[in-house]
């Protein structure tokens, strides 16, 4: 388990945005879960997946108790997910890149939750499209369809909001 200890606790920080107090709590009961539900767990499938899927669950049914919009991201998060998925080549681009990271921020909240768990996934978690399927339990085609809509609002909300039309 202290294996999984670093990589879910970001990730539960991530789902939890501004409950990061109760982070620790969550992955603690991720770990309690996986210990009660090992005999549960089906040899077949990567344990990571498995786990990821845990921690998942567990942070979404805290976000429901506490009745709060799920903010998964920070600025460092939008400007990691930028340099992900845009140009490395000019140094215009990484300028751009850092200015509109809060832009980014905005509209990755303003995203659908479903578009957001698959883009943290793949962009700040590097997960690949097999171990999201996996995760969140969904076949492999809806994820690779989840993270390209969830780009292209996320271009289109770019388009759209004046304040990145001036850089």
């Amino acid at each position: 388990m202290r294996r999984y200890e670093l990589v879910l606790g970001r990730y539960v920080r991530r789902l939890l945005g501004p409950h990061l107090q109760s982070a620790d709590d969550v992955l603690q009961d991720v770990f309690i879960k996986a210990y009660v539900n090992l005999n549960d767990y089906d040899k077949s499938r990567p344990f990571g997946a498995w786990i990821y899927r845990i921690a998942h669950n567990e942070a979404i049914s805290f976000l429901r108790r506490q009745r709060a919009g799920l903010q998964i991201v920070d600025s460092d998060d939008a400007r990691l997910i930028l340099e992900r998925v845009a140009d490395h080549d000019s140094p215009e681009g990484t300028l751009q890149r850092s200015r509109t990271a809060e832009d980014v921020r905005k509209a990755l909240a303003a995203l659908d939750q479903r578009y957001r768990d698959v883009l943290v996934l793949r962009y700040l978690e590097e997960k690949s499209y097999d171990e999201i399927a996996d995760i969140l339990e969904m076949p492999m085609g809806t994820v690779a369809t989840l993270i390209n809509r969830g780009l292209k609002q996320l271009r289109v909300g770019r388009a759209m909001n004046p304040s990145w039309a001036d850089k």
